[in-house]
């Protein structure tokens, strides 16, 4: 197996790990039953759905699920901005803006899916570079509304990052009516997202295996799906940990290094490509260097951040 392939596999595990410790906690709140019962649960429903079901039935199940986290959120952002206080949003803590970068990038990875919409736009370059910026901006004013919500209304985030700090939770005990909205929005996001990474790391293996494409073998479920929830079980406040991870080296490699990397061997390496590609991302140089040295500098402040903990 390649480094390009690890570096890809690193990014769809960490964050099913995540899902499925999230997933977890959620159902043992709910259901009264122990961790592990509630993992094992939530594993074998969803994996289940992605192997047994066909696209018809996951796209029959996926829509209602997006819909009641857009119906969830809305209700979630409008209960608790009846507590927001406006001062609080008036404040900044620039010392923690490193230690959000990973989880920013994280939020808003989708170049995996950008050769699919090339195809799908016949290559129309107006067209990607529209649905770039309109995919980007919806989900970027949501997380906007989000974060006024979380800053206005919970006081006292720990901004030092010796202490990860749910603010769902802290917004739930704030709020009693919260709790149950709370519960539902991360259930069913969390859920969207599990089908979704579930799918494509099935896929992602079965060609690594060479299987035959077409068909639905064990193998490939299996590879994907117990992994995460033996590892989510063996440590259940893995949550952050899997984010932080997937944020700070799985995306940061294979997002940020290795395509900065590749673009600037193909322009200004000694073996240069014959054929000349139009500029699409201004720069040059310029803009390849404060890709590669942002995302050099987050990964080595965070080993560093590591080792001087012990």
């Amino acid at each position: 197996m390649s480094k390009t392939n690890w570096s890809y596999l690193f990014i769809p595990y960490a964050l099913l790990i995540a899902y499925v410790a999230r997933s977890a906690d959620i159902l043992t709140n709910f259901l009264g039953i122990p961790l592990w019962e509630s993992a094992m649960l939530y594993s074998l429903v969803f994996g289940g759905i992605c192997y047994f079901g066909s696209q018809r039935i996951i796209g029959a199940i996926n829509g209602p699920l997006v819909l009641g986290i857009l119906v969830s959120f809305a209700a979630l952002v409008g209960v608790a901005a009846g507590d927001l206080d406006w001062n609080s949003l008036l404040q900044a803590h620039f010392e923690a803006v490193p230690m959000s970068i990973p989880i920013i990038v994280l939020a808003f990875v989708y170049q995996n899916v950008v050769p699919v919409l090339c195809t799908n736009l016949e290559g129309g370059l107006s067209k990607v570079r529209t649905s770039i910026v309109l995919g980007t901006a919806i989900p970027l004013i949501l997380f906007l509304l989000w974060d006024a919500v979380i800053l206005g209304t919970i006081l006292n985030l720990d901004t030092n990052g010796n202490l990860a700090t749910d603010p769902l939770e802290q917004l739930r005990a704030s709020n009693g009516v919260v709790g149950p909205i709370v519960e539902t929005f991360s259930f069913l996001a969390i859920s969207t997202s599990y089908i979704g990474f579930v799918l494509g790391l099935t896929d992602f293996l079965s060609d690594l295996l060479k299987l035959p494409s077409g068909e639905s073998k064990p193998l490939p479920y299996v590879l994907t799906i117990v992994p995460p929830l033996v590892l989510s079980l063996l440590d259940p406040d893995i949550f952050f940990k899997a984010l932080d991870f997937a944020g700070t080296y799985g995306v940061l490699v294979l997002f940020g290094i290795l395509p900065a990397a590749m673009s600037w061997s193909e322009k200004y390496g000694d073996g240069s490509s014959s054929i000349k590609l139009p500029p699409l991302v201004p720069g040059g140089r310029i803009t390849l260097s404060l890709v590669l040295g942002g995302a050099l500098w987050v990964i080595f402040s965070e080993i560093l951040k590591k080792f001087s903990s012990y």
